[in-house]
């Protein structure tokens, strides 16, 4: 029996896992380790009555059938992890020597483009997700206390956010913020400045997409906590209004630590969508102030003659690095909690 139980269930998961995670892991890795083939050059002379000129020219062919032999590229090592678009750790060497104030250090590395990236995507992650969590309960809070014949179409409005696709809704909210948008028109007015523009300013766009992720977001929360709230027990809300707990007290002494594992789930969902950020700074156009890892990888690989799929596979593999940083402390405390049950 064991033995089909293993066969039948976790043999299985065991081999989904391992296609559609570590394989791709790997091969990302993999790929990190080496850089695209340089293109052939070609020199060819031409030479008329007035002399002779050399002219240069990329021998497609040749690159083609070099990229084809050898698909993987040149071998690098970690060489791509340390140079300037990722790690910089000569860059960073340099800084740290020639500096003159701590301030001052940190803003060349701001310069660079990783820790740029890393900054914003950093403190996208821990303002949104907050704000998605909080929001999202209240908001669930405040639907179930609704009459019946109005849950429906409130539940229904307030995943609106939630079923348009990331690339629509922030294309759509980008309109209303252009200078000929709603939100545009009406700010210009208001200050009478006809040259304003919310997409001028690198800490407006930042916000600018703050708002967004928590509005994207927070029907996603709302729902899962709303569905939690439908098995609270109603005996023990009641026993405690008879022991003349308040509302906020039956909220923080009941429902939270009855939802906490959902909480937990969404914290974890959370993190893990929100450090990837990358469809609002494509749909705001807002990559000159504001780029993630995600939008790093994207843009590695859309050159149209050389893609860095070295580069691309080096940022991945950070980012990999990163979300598991960032998910460890909530494993570890859904770990305890666990055998904390258990024991």
């Amino acid at each position: 029996m064991p033995h089909r139980t293993f066969t039948y269930f976790i043999l299985p998961s065991l081999l989904s896992m391992t296609l559609l995670i570590a394989v791709p892991i790997f091969s990302a890795m993999t790929q990190s380790l080496f850089i695209a083939h340089k293109q052939v050059v070609t020199v060819s002379e031409t030479c008329d009555p007035f002399g002779c000129k050399k002219e240069t020219s990329v021998d497609a062919e040749a690159t083609a059938s070099l990229r084809e032999k050898e698909p993987l590229g040149i071998f690098n090592g970690f060489a791509t992890y340390t140079n300037r678009n990722h790690l910089a750790t000569t860059e960073i060497k340099a800084s740290w020597k020639d500096y003159t104030s701590l301030k001052d250090f940190f803003l060349q590395i701001m310069n660079l483009p990783f820790y740029k990236a890393l900054a914003f995507t950093i403190t996208y992650t821990f303002v949104v997700t907050p704000f998605v969590i909080i929001l999202g309960f209240l908001i669930a809070l405040g639907v179930n206390s609704l009459a019946s014949w109005v849950k429906g179409p409130t539940i229904f409005f307030s995943l609106l956010p939630m079923i348009v696709t990331p690339l629509i809704g922030s294309l759509i909210l980008f309109w209303m913020i252009d200078t000929d948008g709603i939100l545009g028109s009406i700010l210009q007015k208001i200050f009478h400045d006809n040259t304003l523009s919310l997409k001028a300013s690198p800490l407006l766009t930042w916000i600018m997409l703050f708002v967004y992720g928590i509005w994207h977001s927070t029907p996603f929360s709302f729902i899962v906590f709303y569905a939690g709230l439908q098995t609270v027990p109603q005996e023990t809300l009641e026993a405690s209004m008879l022991d003349g707990a308040t509302r906020w007290q039956q909220k923080r002494h009941v429902v939270i630590p009855y939802l906490m594992p959902l909480i937990i789930f969404v914290t974890l969902i959370q993190l893990m969508d929100n450090f990837r950020v990358f469809e609002p700074i494509v749909g705001f156009s807002a990559s000159a102030n504001a780029t993630s890892l995600s939008w790093i990888i994207f843009n590695d690989l859309r050159g149209e003659d050389v893609q860095l799929f070295g580069s691309a596979a080096a940022t991945s593999m950070l980012t990999i690095i990163g979300i598991a940083v960032l998910m460890t402390p909530v494993l570890i405390r859904t770990w305890k909690e666990f055998n904390s049950k258990t024991v």
